[in-house]
């Protein structure tokens, strides 16, 4: 599998790709890259509907012409904590934050939450957060309330009385459970239209099996979720 960044050429080919309705996935196997590769580079240069070619060589070349400023000639970004790589890490936030947007998160908001979880404290003041994302106070705050709204994050004070926000573990197991609830009403309603439309019918056949998945389905999410959520609290073995 070919390494290093992406050419023109296949970004053209990219492109060609998300014009025709393409999968990132089916775009990766033809390039013989990886998935996480075509969805960050779409998702970071104006995403599905206004993803274009020659924009997006063009800004990924005054990215790394601003890298090169920052950093020493002929030296790599430095380690990080715990031996880790700078550079390694950018590409792994660069995908983190293509994915949650490709869940439907807005951009913003989407780096917020990945500055979250890739700290080791999972915790970061406003500050800190402007820092690491290099944008405006008021655009951290709008995220923070945003990702505060859906419950994705919360707000606690330190030893410093200083605002800190916190991304819950628990979110998973409660986003499970929710999701468990919603396919639990879409069986429910689809079992109504059995009795409406009638069980011998062919539309309600096709009701009834649709509850009966459903049904299968968000019981086996909930059962999962409880007998998992210790794994949200635990610590890896030595």
């Amino acid at each position: 599998m070919p390494g290093g960044r992406l050419t023109q050429q296949e970004r053209q080919q990219i492109a060609l790709g998300v014009a025709d309705g393409l999968a990132y996935a089916e775009i990766a196997r033809r390039l013989d890259r990886p998935t996480s590769t075509i969805t960050r580079e779409v998702m970071r240069n104006g995403g599905p509907t206004g993803y274009r070619a020659d924009l997006a060589h063009h800004a990924t070349e005054r990215r790394t012409h601003r890298r090169r400023q920052t950093a020493p000639r002929g030296q790599a970004s430095p380690p990080l904590e715990h031996g880790r790589d700078a550079d390694a890490v950018r590409e792994y936030e660069e995908s983190f934050v293509a994915l949650l947007i490709q869940q439907g998160l807005p951009k913003m908001m989407a780096g917020v939450l990945t500055c979250l979880y890739t700290a080791d404290s999972g915790t970061l003041t406003a500050a800190e957060l402007v820092q690491r994302l290099q944008v405006s106070p008021a655009s951290i705050s709008k995220a923070v309330t945003f990702l505060e709204g859906q419950g994705l994050i919360r707000r606690e004070r330190d030893e410093r009385r200083r605002e800190r926000y916190v991304v819950d573990d628990d979110v998973w197991y409660q986003s499970m459970i929710a999701s468990a609830r919603t396919i639990a009403q879409l069986s429910e309603t689809a079992r109504q239209g059995v009795t409406v439309l009638g069980a011998n019918t062919p539309a309600g056949v096709r009701l009834e099996n649709i509850s009966r998945f459903t049904a299968f389905v968000g019981e086996s999410i909930t059962r999962a979720a409880e007998q998992g959520r210790d794994i949200l609290y635990g610590t890896k073995e030595s």
